[in-house]
């Protein structure tokens, strides 16, 4: 009788941990992170009210722990964060055609009345809603001081709630539902493979945009940089983001290899290279990917995010697993 008991402590030790590394990821990553979003959007909001100024130093340290706030979790693109376009009404990026000035100087032309009502605004263009069309009323040159200073705080306004409502209903479904759907597979996720898959593909979702967007959109080729087109560069947050991504990165990969000594320190090391190695590059906007000699650090940044990708799919996958094929950005 002890060794069927044993035995089947055995069998079900795995399924335990498994159910521990979903409620540690929710419980100590994901919940905190969207709770956090979701207040200093709200904080954004109200400064908005009495600080709207594209100078204001309240307003531009609210647009930075909320946009800060953000980035943590925009790696993870899917459930709450997905329904109703609600991560690209936050973060409309990249926007490789322009739409979000030119759309924004049609509504500030116009005067467009759609900024009295949040639930006009909210059905707008999504090239004036979220962080980045906020970023252009705060730190471009011309947008910032393109409208009248009223209709100006009345967008800037209506763009803070608009943020701050997105946050909210993420918030709410993830707390309300969403995260009992991942502790207790069943329906969204038939399996606690599936919720593997989901995480896992968040991560490696998250690695994808810092190597290839956050990084690779300015770096260009050799012969054409593109410096102009690194994520949120007026208001000086470009490597910011690369920092911020992988911090929140980190402790995800550390808690999907648990119980894999070897591939935790493998994964450890190699975020500490790539963070250590972004705190000495000095170039907040990557304006350095035009100089042969700076280019190259920044290339190595890209190529030590990289190696973290190629650890994800050679290692972490299997061991948890699950197909490395997949992951956010290429749908299902």
């Amino acid at each position: 009788m002890r060794s069927i008991t044993f035995a089947l402590l055995l069998t079900l030790s795995p399924l335990a941990a498994q159910a521990d590394m979903v409620d540690d990821i929710l419980d100590q990553q994901i919940l905190p992170a969207m709770t956090t979003l979701a207040v200093s959007s709200h904080s954004l909001s109200q400064v908005a009210q009495t600080h709207c100024q594209a100078d204001a130093p309240e307003l531009r340290a609210a647009y930075t722990q909320a946009f800060d706030a953000w980035v943590a979790v925009s790696h993870l693109r899917f459930g709450p964060s997905e329904t109703d376009n609600r991560a690209f009404a936050l973060a409309f990026w990249p926007d490789s055609r322009g739409k979000i000035p030119k759309t924004l100087s049609a509504m500030i032309q116009h005067q467009d009345p759609a900024v009295a009502s949040p639930t006009d605004f909210a059905t707008s263009s999504i090239a004036v809603r979220g962080f980045y069309a906020m970023e252009f009323l705060l730190y471009d040159a011309k947008l910032s001081q393109f409208a009248p200073t009223a209709y100006h705080c009345q967008l800037l306004r209506a763009i803070t709630a608009d943020i701050a409502t997105t946050s909210q209903l993420i918030l709410q479904d993830w707390q309300s539902s969403y995260a009992a759907q991942m502790r207790h597979p069943g329906d969204r996720y038939h399996t606690s493979a599936e919720v593997r898959q989901e995480l896992f593909k968040a991560l490696n979702t998250g690695l994808q945009i810092t190597a290839d967007m956050r990084l690779g959109r300015p770096l260009g080729t050799f012969d054409h940089p593109r410096p102009n087109r690194a994520e949120a560069r007026r208001s000086g947050r470009s490597l910011r983001h690369v920092q911020l991504s992988l911090q929140a990165l980190e402790p995800l990969a550390l808690v999907l290899a648990d119980g894999n000594a070897d591939l935790q320190k493998e994964l450890r090391d190699g975020f500490a290279k790539a963070r250590n190695h972004a705190a000495l590059l000095d170039d907040p906007v990557f304006a350095g990917v035009s100089d042969p000699n700076a280019r190259f650090r920044i290339e190595a940044l890209q190529q030590q995010v990289n190696d973290l990708r190629a650890i994800a799919d050679a290692d972490l996958g299997p061991a948890l697993g699950v197909d490395p094929g997949f992951n956010s950005l290429d749908g299902d």
